[in-house]
């Protein structure tokens, strides 16, 4: 459990990095879609916080989470 808990950051930065490309796309499609895959990319970072005790990193996610429902409603 530990070693997979280790590759999370590398898996949640890949799917930040594949989220922004989405959101910055000129289709409203692929922008909701984007905005989706952030908010997995939040759930991934968080739990990466918990496991490193990272508290900031945590309520930062919660954040930016409830900014990309924001955004998600707003491509709809």
């Amino acid at each position: 459990m530990e070693s997979w808990l280790s590759v999370l950051q590398w898996v949640a930065m890949v799917v930040t990095v594949c989220a922004a490309w989405f959101v910055a796309s000129s289709s409203r499609i692929r922008r909701h879609v984007g905005f989706w895959i952030f908010l997995l990319s939040n759930v991934l970072w968080a739990v990466w916080g918990l496991y490193s005790a990272a508290p900031a990193l945590v309520v930062l996610q919660v954040a930016l989470g409830a900014m990309n429902i924001r955004g998600a409603k707003k491509t709809d």
